[in-house]
């Protein structure tokens, strides 16, 4: 049953108030049409709570846009929703066509900082963000008095004599709630051993994002990358106001679970609105790695919390690290993320709470 306007209401009650639903909320299909971002496939979610998110099917099923009551969650870089047409594979050309978004997912086979690899060359965080999907599917039904909503589409990473991973992702919402699931489902279709790396690049923005602005995360211990984020080591979790020629920060956590084995973390910023952030939810022993991005500078002003199982060191690290992992043939391997938002200070308290319990 749905909560919408502060109200517990059936399917009966919302269908005699409306003509369509989509009056209140739903799912819906469009394709972009300016400049670089022209032909890009994009679905747009509505829950009747005021969040409302964009997955782009055409950037590799990636949530871009994403709001509460015209409060953005995400950083969106001035790249816009490039179109994947434009894909710079080489060193960091990843980068031009960057847009933020709240979710950009980094892997199939490789993620992280580019380099060479047993003689191959790797650029940054890999190519399934720019990837298009296939077979997409975008729906909405009534179960029982639960509307659900849903987008899922396949994406394909496949080379002759290479690699042939198939990701199918399903991004879940139901009416009345302000959060969505998302599920990848990484399958080898192929007939050789082939690494995997996947990591969740999730990119909190202003107003979710300002000075003041607080990481809650259950660590037992957290690392610099290097020289620059020890400057700062132990305000990692303290937000600044954006600041000029900001060096980025990057950090490694060890973080702590819940009795099902789940973890969560989150941006939250108590002096916006009464309180406002938002979360994001997984199981630790499918993504056991988890990295904060602190980037707070002028534009770029952005915290990117990061699980994934690998940290975006790139391949040969993680090799030589023994933390790279591989799919054999016909192996899958099944992730899921809970992304939602912290609505006022009791919401940001019950959070708070459950990452003080947690071991």
């Amino acid at each position: 049953m749905g909560t919408l306007y502060g109200r517990e209401m059936t399917r009966e009650q919302i269908l005699q108030r409306v003509g369509d639903l989509s009056q209140v909320a739903g799912v819906s299909r469009a394709v972009l049409a300016d400049g670089r971002e022209a032909g890009v496939e994009a679905v747009r979610f509505r829950t009747g709570t005021g969040f409302d998110f964009t997955v782009l099917a055409g950037r590799g099923m990636d949530v871009s846009n994403a709001e509460f009551c015209g409060k953005a969650l995400g950083w969106k870089s001035q790249t816009g929703d490039t179109h994947a047409a434009y894909f710079e594979p080489d060193g960091l050309g990843w980068l031009r066509g960057f847009y933020g978004g709240l979710v950009a997912t980094c892997g199939l086979t490789y993620a992280g900082a580019p380099g060479e690899d047993e003689g191959q060359e790797l650029g940054l965080h890999g190519r399934v963000s720019y990837t298009p999907a296939e077979s997409l599917y975008v729906d909405g039904e009534w179960q029982g008095d639960d509307y659900v909503m849903w987008a899922q589409g396949k994406l394909r990473e496949a080379c002759v004599f290479g690699p042939h991973l198939v990701q199918t992702r399903r991004i879940t919402a139901k009416l009345g709630e302000s959060r969505f699931r998302l599920q990848d489902r990484v399958e080898n279709c192929g007939w050789d051993t082939q690494p995997h790396m996947i990591l969740y690049h999730i990119n909190g923005g202003w107003p979710a994002l300002d000075d003041g602005t607080e990481l809650l995360a259950p660590a037992n211990s957290w690392q610099a990358r290097d020289a620059d984020g020890e400057v700062g080591k132990n305000q990692a979790k303290q937000m600044q106001a954006p600041t000029p020629g900001f060096a980025e920060r990057v950090y490694f956590y060890d973080l702590k679970t819940d009795a099902d084995g789940c973890t969560q973390t989150a941006l939250v910023n108590r002096q916006c609105d009464g309180g406002f952030g938002f979360y994001v939810r997984w199981k630790k022993d499918r993504l056991p790695c988890y990295t904060q991005w602190k980037m707070n500078g002028a534009g770029t002003y952005v915290c990117g919390m990061e699980p994934g199982n690998c940290l975006p060191l790139g391949r040969a690290a993680e090799r030589e690290a023994g933390r790279l992992q591989f799919l054999e043939p016909g192996e899958v391997r099944e992730y899921e993320l809970e992304i939602g938002v912290l609505d006022g200070s009791e919401a940001i308290a019950e959070f708070e709470a459950e990452v003080g319990a947690m071991q």
